[in-house]
């Protein structure tokens, strides 16, 4: 399989988790940042492989072939970015990039030893789940900072999105996997929440809110 070709399957596997439907020609383009045509000539190759099922102006989806293609290649990723950030003592918003050269490394012994030797963890710096080598995936019940009430805590369980930017603001803030966050006070007004972080009170926007996952404690 070709670098190309994985970075399509990885990239409809993660619009499946996300959208839950048939994927489109347009979304996968948007996502890859290239033109539906050229989408439509992968889609081709993929299908004439078994990995995904395609029919024109009908969407996209992966065959059982083509999912655990995709997972293993998910798991490449965070496995590295584990190895970067425990090992490397790289930040969380500096492994995405260079995790995406690196899950292109085709052996799978080394990638079941490299996942030995990190304890075999179940999730990434991020908070993302990290599938094994059958492809299964340990799923932690987690929902938005944003979804929850006044009083509520939780503790930061991941993020939605994984920009340096975000990831950036998140320490500047004091904010990691692993925090426990209070609400304190939820405006009415624009939904900013005024928030205890491990003793410390911040007041942070919506828009923050809606891209951390907490687990309710």
């Amino acid at each position: 399989m070709t670098f190309s070709e994985e970075n399509y399957l990885k990239t409809i596997y993660h619009l499946t988790t996300s959208l839950s439907t048939e994927i489109s020609t347009n979304a996968i383009a948007e996502m890859m940042e290239t033109k539906a045509s050229s989408v439509t000539d992968m889609l081709k190759k993929l299908a004439e492989k078994d990995l995904v099922h395609y029919k024109k102006y009908q969407g996209v989806f992966l065959t059982p072939k083509g999912k655990l293609a995709a997972k293993m290649i998910v798991r490449k990723h965070r496995l590295w970015e584990v190895f970067l950030v425990e090992k490397l003592a790289f930040s969380w918003d500096e492994v995405h990039d260079i995790a995406e050269q690196l899950e292109h490394i085709k052996s799978e012994q080394l990638i079941n030893r490299l996942d030995d030797f990190l304890g075999n963890p179940t999730e990434d710096p991020h908070g993302d789940p990290i599938p094994d080598a059958n492809g299964q995936i340990i799923k932690v019940e987690k929902q938005l900072l944003s979804e929850l009430s006044e009083k509520q805590s939780g503790i930061c369980v991941g993020v939605k999105d994984t920009s340096s930017e975000f990831l950036k603001y998140l320490d500047k803030q004091g904010i990691a996997l692993g925090s426990t966050i209070e609400i304190l006070t939820k405006e009415v007004f624009d939904s900013s929440l005024k928030i205890k972080i491990d003793g410390k009170e911040v007041t942070i926007s919506n828009k923050i809110a809606t891209n951390l996952f907490v687990k309710i404690v």
